[in-house]
């Protein structure tokens, strides 16, 4: 057996056996760094690099902000409002859901922390409304996806780190293909609650009720206009933006809706440094795995062998996505795109391939490994909100993932919904 292979072997072993990625990715690593005589003090070296990912400053202040937002009461504003537009139509609780779940995208990054701030709000608002709870769970889930996709998002920024890519254009990608899923999930919604006959709400709101919600919901609903209107105007980078995003959560959620209390604070930096961690170890181990791939070519072989069957540019991306699909139901996120990544980038770039097109690519496809049993992770979020079990909830969501399967296609066949706006904002290829 080749050491190639070996490793592999070893990971992909390591990970179904349950071990955390972080040390399967260490312990293949180290396997291959032994196997091969490269010196093992390449690890503290490249362990250290991962300090100088300034970029990576802007993970913990994405978390940290979203986590001080839910408990400030800024999630319960952002629906109250939608409710105003919407909450009567057909099926209008799931839309409200999914504009929750838009705006709060646009203010935290997390797929998972979306669903659970949206869930613990929605699902039982729903059922109380006449909707079943398979229903409310489907939409909440998938919903909750957007929090990769519409910026900021957490794998977008580790995305650019790895790739090398602008951060500020990943951002900027994102927000077309983010309103085209928000769309289909509301369109597949609205179906679903027509066809098993779920109403609206009764609500009628007078001129007076739905300004004074407006009114005191205006700097929740201002957060992803501050936020993002600062990055793609220029006045302050990805990494600034994180900064003021916790700086006006704090401010909202404790001077003007007066809602989070010391103890809450202190919950909200413990649950920040334990995803944080998360994040970074998986990063830094990643690091040493890709030095491995690059000293021993692997994307190079693997670009002969993709080229040997097609060198379409289509083609290629369509199985790249069919492969993710499957990894991502065995793997998280960001340990997909770190580990990824770095196989695959060489390839598409000599096929010509813009590399900001293939990381919305590569967010869209891993917004179906969130809803992809087994480890599909909205899926157990939604699940422990509801009560209903992980094949109720899985089966509610399939009808939207149908939906982004077909957006993910749309995306990988038109490239301009990706690029548009990036090329306008001068961050093309």
């Amino acid at each position: 057996m080749s050491l190639d292979i070996m490793v592999w072997v070893i990971l992909f072993a390591l990970l179904l056996l349950g071990v955390p990625v972080f040390a399967a990715l260490g312990t293949a690593t180290l396997v291959a760094l032994m196997m091969s005589g490269i010196p093992l003090s390449i690890i503290p070296l490249d362990l250290y690099k991962v300090s100088e990912m300034f970029p990576l400053i802007a993970v913990p202040a994405f978390i940290l902000a979203g986590s001080i937002m839910e408990r400030g009461g800024m999630a319960k504003q952002i629906v109250d409002v939608a409710a105003i537009f919407v909450g009567r139509m057909r099926g209008g609780y799931g839309i409200v859901t999914i504009i929750g779940c838009m705006f709060f995208a646009a203010m935290i990054g997390s797929g998972p922390g979306t669903v659970a701030a949206m869930g613990t709000l929605m699902i039982p608002s729903m059922v109380r409304e006449g909707y079943s709870k398979d229903y409310a769970a489907g939409v909440c889930c998938t919903g909750g996806t957007l929090g990769i996709l519409i910026p900021p998002s957490n794998p977008m920024i580790v995305y650019g780190v790895i790739a090398n890519v602008s951060i500020s254009g990943m951002f900027i990608a994102g927000l077309v293909p983010g309103f085209l899923v928000s769309f289909a999930l509301m369109i597949t919604a609205y179906i679903i609650a027509r066809k098993k006959g779920f109403k609206g709400s009764d609500k009628v709101y007078t001129p007076k009720e739905a300004l004074s919600i407006i009114k005191n919901s205006f700097w929740a609903l201002m957060a992803p206009v501050v936020i993002l209107g600062g990055i793609y105007s220029g006045i302050f980078t990805p990494v600034e933006a994180s900064i003021i995003a916790v700086v006006y959560s704090l401010i909202v959620g404790t001077l003007i809706n007066r809602q989070i209390s010391l103890k809450g604070l202190i919950d909200c930096f413990r649950m920040t440094n334990s995803a944080t961690g998360t994040v970074l170890i998986v990063v830094g181990v990643s690091m040493l795995f890709g030095r491995f791939l690059t000293m021993n070519q692997v994307p190079q072989r693997l670009a002969s062998w993709v080229m040997s069957i097609s060198t379409d540019p289509i083609t290629v991306l369509l199985m790249i996505v069919v492969f993710l699909f499957f990894l991502g139901m065995f793997m998280e996120t960001l340990a997909t795109i770190v580990i990824v990544t770095p196989v695959v980038l060489p390839l598409l770039m000599e096929l010509g391939i813009n590399p900001i097109h293939f990381g919305i690519i590569f967010v869209m496809t891993n917004e179906l490994a969130l809803l992809s049993p087994p480890l599909g992770v909205n899926l157990f979020v939604a699940m422990g909100i509801s009560g209903l079990s992980l094949e109720r909830v899985a089966k509610a969501s399939i009808p939207y993932m149908v939906a982004l399967m077909i957006c993910t296609i749309i995306v990988v066949r038109f490239p301009e919904i990706a690029l548009y706006l990036p090329r306008i904002f001068g961050f093309g290829q």
